[in-house]
């Protein structure tokens, strides 16, 4: 007899194969959340939840479009990275998936070069790490525009200031 919830989470979770970046940026429906977070649930009701069940929400979690799911997802998966050290591997990339997704470059960075260290052929980790770059870079550009935006503004005002004394 075959288990229903493992075939859905191999349907939607191929074991065999790795996201690409963009995909993990995909979400679950929502009923597809539902069937992992139950199974999460489930699990913790009868006081103990197994590393796959965790793993498995986790995931689902950091594909999310919401910030408070992709957060509860990170939280998992540090939970999973610090306690289940031969899980370390997988929990690497989505923990930067879901620091990219948070705004946390840094993290997001961290963690993607610790698995880049391990797999440098690592083709997901490769494209996070450009869209990683890319999202630095524009928020530099943003951070440019607005201090020469607010220099500019304070230039106008302190010209202003100083040709209104020079009138009186």
């Amino acid at each position: 007899m075959s288990n229903p919830l493992a075939s859905f989470v191999n349907k939607i979770m191929p074991q065999d194969t790795l996201p690409a970046a963009v995909d993990a940026q995909s979400p679950l429906a929502p009923s597809e959340l539902a069937v992992l977070r139950q199974q999460f649930n489930s699990e913790s009701a009868k006081g103990w939840v197994s590393v796959q069940t965790k793993f498995n929400l986790s995931w689902g979690l950091v594909k999310s479009n919401d910030r408070v799911e992709v957060g509860e997802g990170v939280g998992l998966l540090m939970d999973i990275y610090r306690t289940e050290p031969p899980r370390r591997r997988e929990c690497l990339y989505f923990l930067a998936v879901g620091h990219y997704k948070l705004g946390n470059w840094s993290e997001a960075k961290r963690y993607n070069s610790l698995l880049l260290e391990k797999e440098p052929t690592n083709m997901q980790a490769q494209s996070l790490n450009g869209l990683i770059d890319s999202a630095v870079a524009k928020e530099g550009y943003v951070g440019l525009a607005i201090a020469g935006g607010a220099a500019t503004v304070a230039g106008i005002v302190l010209t202003a200031l100083l040709s209104g004394g020079k009138r009186r």
